[in-house]
C-alpha cells in the first residue's frame, strides 16, 4: 500500500468510521461480481449514504491519485464492478430510498442501491410500473442497471434501461457534482443522460436517477410453446416478427436449461421432453391483445409446437416466468462455475448462430446450455465448468472467444445488455476500428482525464499484446496500483 493510500483510508475511516471496511476477510466478499472468473479485493470497501458523501470520497480518491469505482449488488456479469488493485470500492447498497414519485407525470427519483424490482413494487397500488426487468432484478440495483445499460426479457418491446432514464445526478471524478437531463423528457442540448447510461461507471458515479414509469397494461397473456427440435422454436420467432406482431417477450430455453430448471426450486412445469421452449407475453388493450393472442397460438402450431400452454391469471404467468428467470441460479446443479456470455445476431441468424454455438461447445468440449432473448437475437450461451481446474478454464475462454468472434462476423454485437467490463474489453477491436476506439477514449477523458474512475473497464488497453483484431485466451492481470 502507498503511502498515500494510507493516509486516505486514515481520512475516510475518521468520517466514515464503521461504514469503511479494509479487513482482508471483509473485503473477499468484494473482489468480484457475478463474472467470477475475475477477483481482484480492493484496498478498501466505503459505504456512503448521500450525494455529498460520494462527492467527499470521490474528492479524497482524485486528490491522493487514488483509483475507485462504485458497486451495486454485484450481479454484474462482465466483472464491471470488479475492483481495482489498490483501489477504493464505493458501494451504493446504503443509498436505496425512493425519493420521489409523480405518478401524474410518470416519474420516480431514486437513489441507486434501490433494487429494481422493488419501484415497481412501490407504484404497482397506483397503477404503474418500471419496465426494465433483468433476470436478476430480485436483486440488482437500479444504479448498476444504469451503468451497464441492462436489459431483460421485456425489452424487446418496452426498450432498454436507457430509454428509461429522464435524469440522473452523478459525480464526477473529480468530486464534482453534476445534473444531466430532469424530469422533463427530450431536454435540449447534448444527450448526456444518453451518453452517461451504458458507460460502465468510467464517467462517473450516478447518486440520483430520474426514470420514467410507465403505466401498466390492460391486458397480459403469456404462452409456454414447447418444440422438438430448436429451429422449430427460432422459425416461431422469426415469423411471430415477421407477421407484425409487437410482442412484449420471446424467450427460448434448451433442453439443457428445461432439464436444470425443473430440477431446481425454481421448477415451472417446462415439458422436459421438449428440445426447447419458447415463451411469449403479450400485452396492450385488450382487445389488441385477444387479436394477438389468437395469432400466437396459430403461428406456434404452424411451425411445430408439441404442445402450447396458455397462462391467463398472474399466478400462472408467474410460474412461468420463475423459470426463466432462475435459469442462471439452477445451472448451479450442473457444475461449480459458469460463464454466462452475452452475444448479438439478427433474428435472422439465429438459427446459424445456435449452429456454430454447438460445434464450437464439442470442439472444445465444453458443457454449454442456451437460454436467451430470442426476439432481440441477444444470446445467452452459459458454460458450466470446474473454476478450480485451469485446464477447464482455457477450454470456457477460448470457446468463449471463438462464439463471439462468430457472432461479430454474423453482424452482431459483443454485448446486449452486461456490457463489456473486463470481460471483453480486449475483444472491442473485433467490432470497432482503431479511428472509434479513438473517439471513445477521447470522450473517456474529457470526464475521466486522470483515469482514476473505474479503470481497465470498457476500453482495451492500447498497450495490451493482443492481436490485432482482438484477443484474450488468459484471465486479465490485475490492473497496476496507483502511486502518488
Amino acid at each position: 500500500m502507498s503511502a498515500a493510500t494510507a493516509r486516505l483510508l486514515e481520512d475516510l475511516r475518521r468520517q466514515f468510521g464503521p461504514r469503511l471496511h479494509d479487513r482482508p476477510e471483509d473485503l473477499l466478499v468484494y473482489e468480484c461480481d457475478a463474472a467470477a472468473l475475475y477477483k481482484q479485493p480492493p484496498v478498501a470497501v466505503v459505504f456512503p449514504e448521500t450525494t455529498a458523501e460520494v462527492a467527499t470520497i470521490v474528492g479524497a480518491c482524485a486528490a491522493a491519485n487514488v483509483p475507485f469505482l462504485a458497486r451495486g449488488a454485484g450481479t454484474g456479469l462482465s466483472g464491471g464492478a470488479q475492483p481495482v488493485a489498490g483501489g477504493v470500492l464505493i458501494v451504493t447498497t446504503l443509498m436505496r430510498s425512493i425519493l420521489h414519485v409523480d405518478v401524474e407525470n410518470r416519474y420516480a427519483v431514486v437513489q441507486p442501491g434501490v433494487v429494481n424490482v422493488q419501484l415497481t413494487r412501490e407504484v404497482a397500488a397506483q397503477g404503474f410500473y418500471y419496465a426494465p426487468d433483468p433476470s436478476s432484478q430480485m436483486a440488482c440495483t437500479i444504479g448498476g442497471n444504469v451503468a451497464e445499460n441492462s436489459g431483460g426479457p421485456h425489452c424487446l418491446k418496452h426498450g432498454m434501461t436507457t430509454k428509461h432514464i429522464l435524469g440522473l445526478t452523478v459525480v464526477l471524478p473529480d468530486g464534482r457534482i453534476a445534473q444531466l437531463g430532469g424530469p422533463v423528457p427530450d431536454a435540449p442540448g447534448y444527450d448526456l443522460v444518453g451518453l452517461f447510461v451504458g458507460s460502465e461507471g468510467t464517467l462517473g458515479i450516478a447518486t440520483e436517477i430520474v426514470v420514467r414509469l410507465e403505466r401498466q397494461p390492460q391486458e397480459v397473456r403469456t404462452f409456454l410453446a414447447a418444440y422438438a427440435r430448436m429451429r422449430d422454436a427460432c422459425s416461431t420467432v422469426a415469423a411471430l416478427i415477421a407477421r407484425g406482431l409487437d410482442p412484449a417477450a420471446l424467450e427460448i430455453l434448451d433442453k439443457l436449461t428445461i432439464d436444470a430448471v425443473e430440477a431446481s426450486v425454481y421448477a415451472a412445469g417446462y415439458p422436459r421432453e421438449a428440445d426447447a421452449v419458447l415463451l411469449i407475453e403479450v400485452d396492450g388493450l385488450t382487445s389488441e391483445v385477444e387479436l394477438a393472442s389468437a395469432e400466437v397460438a396459430a403461428i406456434c402450431r404452424e411451425h411445430g409446437a408439441i404442445d402450447l400452454h396458455e397462462a391467463r391469471d398472474p399466478e400462472a404467468r408467474a410460474k412461468l416466468w420463475k423459470g426463466r428467470k432462475g435459469a442462471f441460479g439452477a445451472m448451479g446443479r450442473i457444475d461449480t462455475d459458469l460463464l454466462v456470455m452475452d452475444g448479438v445476431v439478427p433474428r435472422r441468424k439465429l438459427e446459424w448462430i445456435l449452429g456454430e454455438i454447438y460445434r464450437i461447445r464439442d470442439a472444445y468440449g465444453v458443457v454449454l446450455s442456451n437460454v436467451f432473448h430470442a426476439g432481440d437475437g441477444n444470446l445467452h450461451p452459459n458454460i458450466s465448468y470446474d473454476g478450480r481446474d485451469p485446464e477447464q478454464v482455457r477450454k470456457v475462454l477460448a470457446a468463449g472467444e471463438e462464439i463471439l468472434r462468430c457472432c461479430v462476423e454474423a453482424g452482431g454485437s459483443l454485448t446486449g445488455e452486461h456490457g463489456i467490463g473486463v470481460e471483453k474489453r480486449a475483444f472491442m477491436p473485433m467490432l470497432f476500428d482503431a479511428a472509434d476506439l479513438e473517439i471513445m477514449q477521447r470522450v473517456h477523458d474529457v470526464w475521466n482525464p486522470k483515469r482514476l474512475c473505474n479503470p481497465g473497464k470498457l476500453l482495451p488497453d492500447p498497450h495490451a499484446c493482443v492481436e490485432a483484431r482482438g484477443r484474450m485466451l488468459e484471465m486479465p492481470a490485475p490492473a497496476p496500483e496507483v502511486e502518488a
